[in-house]
C-alpha cells in the first residue's frame, strides 16, 4: 500500500509539473488575449473579462454592475433582444455571465469551429449595445426580484450582509454585489449607460479562448474583431478606499425567525493573493484546511463533531483570489442543547490548542497531495482554467503568478502556517456573528 501510495504521488508530480500552454498577446487598443491550448475535444471556451465589478461601482449606485450585466443580453443594433443566447443555443452551445466584486464575465462553451460567431457577437455587444428605458424598467424588476429570492428571503444571506458590512468598515467588499434594495430600486437608464460606456472597453478587458483552438488563428480573429473597437481613453486607474485600522473586535447577533440551525461565524481580515506575493495566502489555503476542511481529520470537526459532539457542523474557508483584502471565516453550528456561547468557547480553545501545539509533518504532507491531485484534475475542464486565468488577472495577477500558484502550494512549511495565522488571529480584525430564530437563543 505504501508503495502504491508513493507512486501515485510521483504520478502526481509528474503531471503537475507539466503546465498548461498558455499564449498571451495584446493589441494594439490594450485588450489581453489569452489562449489556452487542449486539443483533446473539438470544443472551445470563448470569455472576455471586464476589469470591473461590484467594488467598482459609485457611492449610491450599488448594484449597477450587475444590472449592466443583466441588460448585457438585451440585443444590439444587429442582435435582437436575447438572440445572442438563442445563436448560441441554435450552435450546440451554452453561454452566461457573472459579476464578482472585482469582475464581470461573459461565457460561451461551444463547438470550436463557431468561434468565430462567438467574437463576432461579443465584441458587437461591447461597443454596441442598444438599452431603452423599457428595457431598463423590466430587467430592474428582474434584479430586485432576484435579490427577493435570494437574499430577502433566506436568513442567512441577510446574516452575512450584516456581517459583511462590518468587516469592512471602508471598503466597498462590505457592500452587497446584487446591491443595497434601496439603491437598486433607482437604477435607471443612465446610470447603466454611464457604467457601460466608462468601462466595457477593450483597454479594460481580457480574452480567454481555451480549447481546440491555434493561438495564430484566435489572435488573427481578436484582432479583426475586438481589434477595431477603440480604447476608452478616460477609463480610471482602479481606485478603492483601504480599510483603516481596527481597533475593536465586532460583535453582531442576527435575529430572525425563519432561522432553523442556530450557528455562529466569525470572519478575519486577511491577505489575499498579491503578484509576487503570494505565500501568505498559500498558507491561509493549508490553514483552512487544517482547522476546518474534512470533518474527519480537520481540528475543528474531529473536537467539536467527533470528540466532544458539541457541534454538528464546524468548518473553516479562506478566499483568497480577491483584488484587495479577503477574508479568513471559522463557522460552528451547535448540537441541540449546546449554546453559542458554550460553542464559540469550543472553537477558540480548537485554535488556541492548535497554535500551541505543533502539526503533523504527515496532514500537510496529505494536503499536498491532495492540492497535485486537485491540479491534474482541473487539467480536464478547459472551462475551469479559463476562469483560473480570467479571474486571476482580473484581480491583480500576472499569468507568471498563475503559472506559479501550484509550486506555492507545493512549499508551503509549518511555520508559513503558523506565522500567518498568528497574523490572521486578531480579534480587533475580526467580527464575529451568531444567527439565530429568537433573543433567547443568544446566550
Amino acid at each position: 500500500m505504501i508503495r502504491l501510495f508513493a507512486a501515485f504521488a510521483m504520478t502526481l508530480a509528474a503531471f503537475s509539473a507539466q503546465a498548461e500552454e498558455v499564449t498571451t498577446y495584446t493589441l494594439d487598443n490594450g485588450m489581453e488575449v489569452v489562449v489556452i491550448e487542449d486539443h483533446r475535444a473539438p470544443a472551445v471556451v470563448h470569455m472576455v473579462w471586464y476589469r470591473v465589478g461590484s467594488a467598482d461601482e459609485t457611492v449610491g449606485n450599488s448594484g449597477v454592475a450587475h444590472f449592466l450585466e443583466h441588460l448585457m443580453f438585451k440585443g444590439t443594433e444587429t442582435l435582437a433582444p436575447r438572440e445572442f443566447s438563442a445563436t448560441v443555443a441554435a450552435n450546440g452551445g451554452s453561454d452566461n455571465a457573472f459579476t464578482s466584486y472585482d469582475y464581470t464575465a461573459y461565457f460561451q462553451r461551444i463547438a470550436a469551429d463557431r468561434l468565430e460567431l462567438m467574437m463576432q457577437m461579443e465584441s458587437d455587444r461591447m461597443n454596441n449595445l442598444q438599452i431603452t428605458a423599457d428595457d431598463v424598467a423590466t430587467e430592474r424588476n428582474v434584479i430586485l426580484e432576484e435579490r427577493n429570492q435570494r437574499t430577502e428571503n433566506n436568513p442567512n444571506a441577510l446574516a452575512r450582509e450584516q456581517f459583511n458590512a462590518a468587516l469592512y468598515q471602508n471598503h466597498r467588499y462590505g457592500l452587497p454585489i446584487i446591491g443595497w434594495k434601496h439603491e437598486m430600486e433607482q437604477l435607471d437608464l443612465q446610470d447603466a449607460l454611464d457604467f457601460y460606456d466608462l468601462y466595457y472597453a477593450p483597454n479594460n478587458a481580457i480574452l480567454v479562448v481555451a480549447g481546440d483552438v491555434d493561438p495564430e488563428e484566435v489572435k488573427a480573429l481578436a484582432e479583426q474583431y475586438y481589434g477595431v473597437i477603440p480604447a476608452e481613453p478616460q477609463l480610471p486607474d482602479r481606485f478603492r478606499p483601504e480599510e483603516p485600522p481596527h481597533r475593536a473586535e465586532r460583535r453582531i447577533t442576527y435575529v430572525d425567525p425563519r432561522v432553523s440551525q442556530p450557528y455562529l461565524t466569525r470572519s478575519y481580515l486577511a491577505p489575499e493573493r498579491d503578484p509576487g506575493a503570494q505565500k501568505e495566502a498559500a498558507a491561509l489555503v493549508y490553514l483552512a484546511e487544517l482547522l476546518g476542511g474534512s470533518p474527519f481529520t480537520s481540528d475543528l470537526g474531529r473536537a467539536l463533531q467527533f470528540d466532544s459532539q458539541i457541534a454538528i457542523y464546524a468548518g473553516a474557508s479562506y478566499g483568497g483570489e480577491s483584488l484587495d483584502e479577503t477574508s479568513f471565516n471559522l463557522v460552528v453550528a451547535p448540537a441541540d442543547g449546546v449554546s453559542l456561547s458554550e460553542a464559540e468557547a469550543a472553537m477558540d480553545k480548537v485554535v488556541a490548542d492548535f497554535m500551541a501545539a505543533d502539526i503533523d509533518p504527515a496532514r500537510i504532507e496529505s494536503i499536498r497531495t491532495q492540492m497535485r491531485a486537485a491540479e491534474v484534475y482541473a487539467l480536464d475542464d478547459v472551462q475551469r482554467l479559463a476562469r483560473r486565468y480570467g479571474a486571476g488577472l482580473t484581480q491583480g495577477l500576472t499569468i507568471a503568478d498563475i503559472q506559479a500558484w501550484p509550486d506555492i502550494l507545493q512549499n508551503v512549511t509549518e511555520a508559513d502556517i503558523k506565522a500567518v495565522a498568528a497574523k490572521v488571529f486578531n480579534p480587533d480584525k475580526a467580527v464575529t456573528g451568531w444567527v439565530v430564530a429568537t433573543k433567547e437563543e443568544a446566550s
